[in-house]
């Protein structure tokens, strides 16, 4: 038993590890290379879920002509679905992948209209605006049944339905790091291009920036809507991991405050300290939750165990921030081909 548990415990530490890794990846984009304060993050995260549980779903339920509402509805399309992928697994295959473009695309579109009223803000005022219309969607997202089901949610199908019992997580986990690995290549490969460059010029100085012909604004909405693209991914592999969509599943602290955590943890700026520092945060938030109640009761802690979580990680964001700004791993600068030939040859000149 304690051998199966231990295996269940790591194979939740490296599923949680790949939803957040995407997040913060993104984020790095945003925050760690342009400078751009994302407190919305959860907003992009939640289009993933819409793009799954409103439009995904509703396709289906017009392709099968079911009737009804979208709560009722995505439960007779759940069943139908689900019954047709365990005897034809390709369909399965054709409804993640054509969920994750629709969650990208309408991640990259939201990403670009929600930061266009307000790219030229200022760092603190664009961080809030970002939060409030964060909250806001949030908010309309809980209250209004007909979206995605509102505080009652809804129904979707498993893509992974032709697979039984506990290899289901196994082989979705196995997608899910084979994903982030590919969103990390790409992340990796376009920040130490021409583009990442301009990035940090933006970060560093935006009136330099703006003096070499550089359009701040712009370069800002297009890297939120690229962030969003990316984020929108975790939001729709996460709803294909639960089954189902609702609201309270995206809360701002969950999908934004704790990412921007994993990215201060490990370095913003660097993609191996976002992925590091997301590796840390889940392995300590699952080990935390595992085992919160033994903890307090050794401790003799003067609060309830559920609240140990939100305290240590507060605690530890401000310890990050005062000791530690740098993160675990620092920041590296970028070496062009030019860079690199200029240092091999004082290399060999001394």
């Amino acid at each position: 038993m304690e051998v199966i548990n231990l295996e269940y415990l790591i194979l939740t530490i490296i599923l949680w590890f790949g939803f957040y890794a995407i997040v913060v990846l993104s984020l790095n984009i945003e925050y760690g290379y342009g400078g751009i304060p994302n407190f919305g993050r959860a907003l992009a995260v939640l289009m993933g879920g819409v793009a799954v549980g409103g439009l995904m779903n509703r396709i289906l339920i017009n392709i099968f002509k079911i009737s009804g509402g979208i709560i009722e509805a995505s439960g007779t399309v759940k069943s139908i679905v689900n019954s047709i992928i365990a005897e034809k697994p390709i369909l399965g295959i054709i409804i993640l992948l054509a969920s994750l473009g629709l969650a990208a695309v309408l991640g990259w579109v939201s990403g670009a209209l929600f930061i266009l009223p307000s790219a030229k803000l200022s760092e603190d005022y664009l961080a809030i605006t970002l939060l409030a219309i964060s909250e806001v969607t949030y908010l309309i997202s809980y209250y209004n049944v007909d979206f995605i089901g509102g505080y009652y949610g809804v129904s979707i199908p498993d893509v992974l339905a032709f697979i039984p019992g506990m290899q289901r997580i196994l082989i979705f986990t196995i997608i899910l790091l084979l994903i982030t690995f590919g969103c990390y290549i790409f992340v990796e490969k376009l920040l130490n291009s021409p583009y990442g460059r301009v990035l940090r010029a933006m970060r560093e100085n935006e009136f330099v920036a703006k003096a070499y012909g550089k359009n701040v604004m712009m370069l800002r909405v297009k890297t939120v809507a690229l962030g969003s693209a990316l984020a929108s991914l975790a939001g729709a592999l996460y709803s294909f991991y639960s089954v189902n969509v609702i609201a309270t599943s995206f809360s701002r602290v969950e999908w934004t405050f704790y990412p921007i955590l994993m990215l201060l943890l490990g370095g913003a700026g660097n993609n191996a300290g976002a992925l590091l520092g997301a590796l840390v945060f889940v392995s300590t938030k699952i080990l935390l939750i595992t085992y919160k109640f033994e903890i307090t009761s050794a401790l003799h802690l003067p609060f309830q165990a559920v609240w140990l979580e939100y305290i240590l990680f507060g605690v530890a964001m401000l310890l990050i921030l005062l000791y530690k700004p740098e993160g675990l791993i620092k920041e590296k600068p970028i070496f062009t081909e030019a860079v690199k030939k200029i240092v091999k040859a004082k290399q060999n000149q001394k």
